[in-house]
């Protein structure tokens, strides 16, 4: 049997290779993070015992997993090899203080990669009293979840804070809690305002018009990014400082949209 050739390169190849080539070419222009996947969660799915399968759910539906964060990034171990003992090696327990997950650690592993939102915590009354052994003091998950890694809803942020600016005034300020769920509620519409902004900005057929609005809702992240930053350092007052001038901006945006829509 023979097959029809072709020239690539100067490589002469049959259509059988020329199909391998292209192959080939296709999967090295995948992204990275559509080859790989966490061997530490493979093994422990298959298990279905250690850990607890919720932790194991939690992960797999999360952005770490949608972004090949695995399981070692924050745990340690050796995430390229499936023998336990050597896949387990240098993981300690979260109780042990040299834990990179101890809660009084988390902001510095998490740190690692968000690192805005580190700085802004340093800056707060809450790390304090992490750093200082205090068991009330916040850490990461206590607002973005252990695993989940994503930011608890206004409501379940309301309930967090009130276990310590409740009714009960363990700390001060006890209308703290109302005023950050109303605050993370507002935060909340904008930032989804900002994410049809930019659906509608990248459907926009003229290319200078399209910078133009894209210029725009950059500078009306801006303030986001500063709101998020106060938020991280619970300094309310300047939270809302920073979301009333993403609001304004954000309305001038989708105004200009829809003019030029029209």
């Amino acid at each position: 049997m023979t097959f029809a050739t072709a020239t690539i390169g100067g490589w002469h190849m049959n259509r059988l290779s020329v199909a391998g080539a292209i192959i080939s070419l296709f999967l090295a222009a995948t992204p990275a993070v559509a080859q790989q996947a966490s061997r530490c969660a493979d093994c422990h799915f298959a298990q279905n015992t250690v850990p607890n399968p919720d932790h194991l759910y939690d992960w797999d539906r999360s952005p770490h997993a949608r972004n090949n964060v695995g399981c070692e990034k924050c745990h340690g171990g050796n995430a390229t090899v499936f023998e336990a003992s050597i896949a387990h090696r240098g993981i300690l327990n979260p109780a042990n203080k040299q834990s990179p997950v101890n809660r009084a650690n988390l902001p510095a592993t998490c740190g690692g990669c968000h690192v805005g939102p580190f700085v802004a915590f340093q800056d707060s009354r809450h790390y304090e009293l992490l750093k200082g052994g205090d068991q009330h003091g916040p850490t990461c998950s206590t607002c973005h979840d252990p695993v989940a890694g994503q930011l608890l809803s206004p409501k379940a942020l309301e309930k967090q804070c009130s276990q310590c600016h409740g009714p009960k005034e363990v700390a001060p300020r006890a209308e703290r809690a109302r005023n950050a769920r109303q605050m993370y509620e507002s935060l909340n519409a904008i930032r989804d305002q900002l994410k049809l902004a930019n659906a509608m900005i990248k459907r926009v057929d003229d290319k200078q018009r399209r910078a133009d609005l894209m210029n725009e809702y950059e500078q009306a992240s801006v303030p986001m990014t500063r709101a998020i930053n106060a938020g991280h350092k619970f300094v309310y007052g300047e939270l809302d400082e920073y979301l009333k001038v993403a609001q304004e901006r954000v309305e001038k945006l989708m105004a200009h949209i829809a003019n030029r829509a029209n």
